[in-house]
Order: structure tokens, then C-alpha cells, then sequence
């Protein structure tokens, strides 16, 4: 299974990897894109600052966001009951708007293991996990994961016993999936702030688990 592996064969003269420039012909959608964009700071419905801004809140957004909703969920009940009831709602009011799209967290358990995909393209939770990862938009991971997910997550590290059931959530345009992972032993007593710290980013896709708490 690709993870975000590069090849360093082919080193430039600075001494990093070497990669073909991105200059190739822009996309439909592309020049679509420009051209509302252009039209409407024209008009004056927006402002390029806006644009801007924008952007730069989503470059923002990291797994360290879904970390911290995580982390609440392991030591908060409430929360946690309110976020496996609707996670929508719950990210939001601790500042996580999704936006029109429905959020569903989905639990692991001793006897349940959740992954994520979106077969259709990339569907991903961008405002709690950032970009998603190259390895999940390739055609490979999102075809294998439905078919042989025990497999793949194997190749990920996460060997799966015959006891557990592997849930496969396939995400879409209007519905996206964030697992909420199990919480590691000998965590108690630990704050939400350190608890976030052993949450990966691949343990909310659930093709990771967290990390072990530091001796």
C-alpha cells in the first residue's frame, strides 16, 4: 500500500529530491475557477483579501484539530455520547464547522476496527484532518479497501485478530467519517492536551492506531 513515500534517487544540484515542474495546461475546471473568481471581485461580491483569507483557514486546518475533538472524547462522556450521536453537531459547537456536509464518527472497540475511504474520489474531512494524504486518493487504496480491508490495513501495520469485525465507511459529497479510536492503556490520569498527542492522523482514517503513552 503507497504511503507518502518519495523517491530520492534523482537529487537536484541543491541536494533535494527532484520533481517534474507543474506546468502543464490548466484543467476546465481550472479556468473555470479563475474566471468565476475574477467575475465576481469584479462585481464586488468579494475581494481578493477575502479569497486570501480564506485559503490561508484552510491551509490551517491539520489532524491536530480532530486530535483535540478526540481527545475531549476520551475524557469527556457527554461529549462523547454527543459526538457519536451527531458528530455535525458536536464538532461545531467546539468551533469545527464541516459546513453543509454530515459528519459521522463511528467508534473502535476490542471487538470493532473502522476505515475509512471514498471510493467515488477523495471525500475527507478536511476541517478536522487537513489534506488528505496522497495515499488515500490513489485508485489502489480506494478500490483494495472495500475488497480486502484486512489486508490493506495489514500492509498499514494494523493486524486485525479473526475475533474483530472490520467496518468499511465509504465517504461522499454530502457524508464524511472520522473515526474515533480506542483510547491506549495506561492514559489515565493524562490531561486532554496530552492525550491529543497520541492521536495520528491515520488513527481518525483508521488505517493507524494511536500512540502508546511515553514512559
Amino acid at each position: 500500500m503507497p504511503h507518502d513515500h518519495h523517491d530520492h534517487d534523482g537529487l537536484s544540484p541543491s541536494g533535494h529530491p527532484y520533481r517534474v515542474d507543474n506546468d502543464a495546461p490548466l484543467s476546465y475546471w481550472q479556468t473555470m475557477e479563475i474566471a468565476i473568481r475574477e467575475l465576481m471581485i469584479e462585481k464586488g461580491e468579494i475581494t481578493a483579501a477575502q479569497v486570501a483569507s480564506q485559503i490561508d483557514a484552510m491551509d490551517a486546518r491539520s489532524p491536530a484539530n480532530g486530535a483535540q475533538v478526540v481527545a475531549r472524547a476520551w475524557t469527556d462522556p457527554d461529549f462523547k455520547a454527543a459526538l457519536l450521536k451527531d458528530a455535525t453537531k458536536a464538532t461545531r459547537e467546539m468551533g469545527f464547522d464541516i459546513g453543509p456536509m454530515n459528519l459521522v464518527a463511528v467508534e473502535n472497540t476490542k471487538d470493532v476496527h473502522n476505515v475509512i475511504v471514498c471510493t467515488l474520489c477523495s471525500c475527507y474531512p478536511r476541517n478536522l484532518l487537513g489534506l488528505p494524504p496522497d495515499w488515500y486518493k490513489t485508485r489502489e487504496y480506494r478500490s483494495r479497501t472495500v475488497k480486502e480491508p484486512r489486508k490493506v490495513l495489514a500492509e498499514f501495520g494494523v493486524v486485525l485478530p479473526d475475533s474483530v469485525t472490520c467496518r468499511v465507511h465509504d465517504s461522499t459529497a454530502d457524508m464524511r467519517y472520522i473515526v474515533l479510536p480506542a483510547r491506549p492503556d495506561g492514559t489515565d490520569g493524562m490531561s486532554a492536551e496530552a492525550l491529543a498527542k497520541l492521536v495520528t492522523r491515520d488513527a481518525m482514517i483508521g488505517t493507524g492506531l494511536p500512540k502508546s503513552r511515553e514512559p
